[in-house]
């Protein structure tokens, strides 16, 4: 599921009512400001129309429970209709919450909500609410870390009560830290106002920072972003926290940063609400009374207000139905991911045991020979992998037998939404295989399909576990025209005169999440030509998608 909406969740540094007057204030200027320009001189209770087509529904409560205040813009456009949601919560002995949602309400019930942009009203509340998750102050603008703060700051990042990601930008080595703050980190995460706790390492912090976070550094300009439950004694949870490349930064700005945000929109709308906030009930917008025309005339303008109501209220169902549809839909894919996971592990597990047996028996040998030092002295192979997908791409266009012929903006993208480097890791495996498979097919001597090859292949050759590999999509997927036309790739014109094949083979890189990384190959003309790689990306749709 694409993520949609814009939703802001933080604690408000002061009280329910200075807080209530703060956001007051704000809503109003960022109504009045141009280009909404709006006429809000009243907030009344009930149904505000400010303008054609645009109204604002307030309501409020105070009871045993706490109290609330809610404002709903509605600006009616073509296409559909955006809503923006703003509201203020005290409970109990709770800071004062604060949320902010900006979604799409389509028109037509086959059209897809438009993506929120991140709305000028966000950071203009966190200029003013003293607002904090957790420990962490949250801020529209990134917070300079200098080497006094380090502490505090790796203490933020293992605070057990933050739901936000931190996402901490380094320097490179250099460069005037200034004009990198002004120029590159802060157009970079902008659109993580409200969204993620925005920090940048002064060079005197950074190694500090880097010290004490072993497993989980961040440097040479590159940007780390942190998710909740940073463990900074565990090298595995430091394969949790996405790194992107100042490469990536420098040379495609724009895309970096649309990148950069995914993640943090995503747990944004996903993570479940703080119960204060959950607790809050639907709104009911009612028309307001007052009006001094003929009884007649007033029950028409009453009737019309209703059924606009009724309108908007069903366009809002529609979307949180197709939410509930396509959170189910994930929900099959993570229970499918799981059980393929659970064999992956049970199978890997098996060979690890074998490993070990092994490599105990030729200890013991390697003792009663005399050669006790190098039966136990540690192995240093070189570790060869490329770093990322971008990296691996570059490899795959030096390799011979083998032709990627795939979109590397699909590729590429896996970088941003991988956790930490397996998925790179197990595609370069999958890599290798092919080109030991191509080679040997080139040389005559591979007489069966890729998945046979890695079940009996000759000994010295590198394989993958053959469970990963599927030959062909079901029946389903081939009949269906779209599915089909989504795993038909490029291939040069002697391999095939339209220059493209369908692509059914491939090999399942990863599991664990949505993204499910598939990679798409064609073996057909492998002993003239090659292998082709026509899709290294997110699982493609099928019936469970």
């Amino acid at each position: 599921m694409d993520t949609r909406r814009y939703r802001m969740v933080v604690s408000s540094g002061l009280d329910y009512v200075t807080t209530g007057a703060q956001v007051d204030d704000r809503l109003r200027l960022w109504l009045k400001e141009p280009p909404k320009s709006y006429d809000v001189a009243a907030f009344a209770e009930g149904r505000n129309e400010i303008a054609r087509g645009v109204t604002l529904d307030h309501d409020s409560a105070t009871g045993t429970s706490g109290a609330y205040g809610r404002w709903r813009l509605r600006e009616t456009l073509p296409g559909g209709t955006w809503q923006t949601t703003l509201l203020i919560r005290q409970s109990g002995d709770s800071p004062t919450r604060v949320q902010l949602d900006v979604e799409h309400l389509p028109d037509d019930p086959e059209s897809l909500p438009v993506p929120a942009k991140t709305p000028r009203l966000a950071g203009s509340l966190l200029d003013v609410l003293d607002a904090r998750d957790g420990l962490a102050d949250v801020t529209a603008q990134p917070q300079v870390v200098e080497a006094a703060d380090v502490d505090a700051v790796i203490d933020e990042l293992c605070d057990e009560t933050r739901r936000l990601p931190v996402v901490v930008a380094s320097t490179p080595f250099g460069i005037d830290f200034d004009s990198w703050l002004e120029d590159t980190v802060d157009p970079l995460v902008r659109p993580l106002a409200g969204l993620a706790i925005l920090y940048v390492l002064s060079p005197e912090a950074e190694t500090g920072f880097n010290r004490a976070l072993e497993y989980h550094r961040v440097y040479g300009g590159g940007v780390r972003t942190y998710l909740p439950g940073v463990d900074p004694a565990w090298p595995a949870d430091g394969q949790r926290h996405r790194v992107m490349s100042r490469r990536m930064i420098n040379e495609r700005p724009s895309h970096a940063r649309r990148i950069l945000a995914q993640l943090p929109q995503r747990l944004a709308a996903r993570t479940p609400l703080p119960a204060e906030l959950d607790s809050v009930p639907v709104m009911r917008t009612r028309t307001r009374g007052g009006s001094h025309a003929p009884e007649l005339d007033r029950l028409r303008d009453e009737n019309q207000a209703l059924l606009e109501i009724l309108e908007e209220a069903g366009r809002e169902q529609r979307v949180r139905a197709d939410e509930i549809r396509d959170l189910k839909h994930e929900l099959r894919k993570a229970e499918d991911n799981e059980t393929l996971l659970i064999a992956e592990y049970d199978e890997q597990y098996r060979e690890l045991h074998k490993a070990r047996a092994q490599v105990q028996v030729l200890q013991r040998h390697l003792v009663a020979v005399g050669a006790a030092a190098a039966a136990y002295t540690p192995a240093s192979a070189p570790d060869d992998c490329p770093e990322s997908f971008e990296n691996l791409l570059d490899r795959i266009a030096g390799l011979p037998h083998l032709h990627f012929t795939g979109s590397r903006k699909v590729t590429l993208e896996l970088d941003a939404q991988a956790y930490g480097s397996s998925w790179v890791r197990m595609t370069w495996d999958a890599v290798l295989a092919l080109l030991d498979f191509a080679e040997a097919a080139a040389a005559g001597q591979a007489d069966r399909d890729f998945k046979q090859w890695c079940s009996d292949a000759p000994s010295g050759v590198r394989t993958i576990s053959p469970r990963k590999i599927v030959r062909d999509e079901s029946k389903s997927v081939k009949s269906n025209s779209g599915w089909r036309r989504e795993r038909t790739f490029p291939v040069p014109e002697h391999v095939n005169a339209a220059r493209k094949i369908f692509m059914g083979a491939h090999v399942r890189v990863g599991g664990g999440n949505s993204v499910a990384p598939r990679l798409h190959y064609h073996e057909g003309a492998r002993a003239e030509h090659g292998i082709y790689i026509g899709y290294i990306g997110p699982h493609l749709t099928n019936t469970l998608t």
